[in-house]
């Protein structure tokens, strides 16, 4: 499937990008070359091919979530340089009036 510059141009406008003329070339000779790989794919039949997120059978590493005690506040901000109640304090970066 041949990517025109029309196609390119209109995908960059969409996705609000500003893109030179090299880059359009760039990206319809790249994208073509991308479908044109997908077209070849296409001639195998997969029919009774089970979708698969991982050729390597990988299973879920993650623990499981338990709810365990954590550091009571004391302890938690025992380090703190500054605090304000329950939490730490930190300085004020945004000033009033600026966007």
């Amino acid at each position: 499937m041949k990517i025109t510059l029309q196609d390119v141009e209109k995908v960059a406008k969409l996705a609000r990008l500003e893109i030179s003329s090299a880059e359009k070339e760039a990206f319809a000779k790249q994208l073509s070359q991308i479908l044109t790989h997908v077209e070849t794919l296409n001639q195998y039949d997969t029919a009774g091919v089970e979708p698969t997120a991982t050729v390597l059978g990988q299973t879920n590493v993650f623990r499981e979530d338990l709810i365990r005690p954590s550091l009571a506040v004391e302890q938690a901000l025992a380090n703190a340089p500054d605090r304000e109640a329950d939490g730490f304090a930190v300085p004020k970066i945004i000033n009033a009036g600026e966007g």
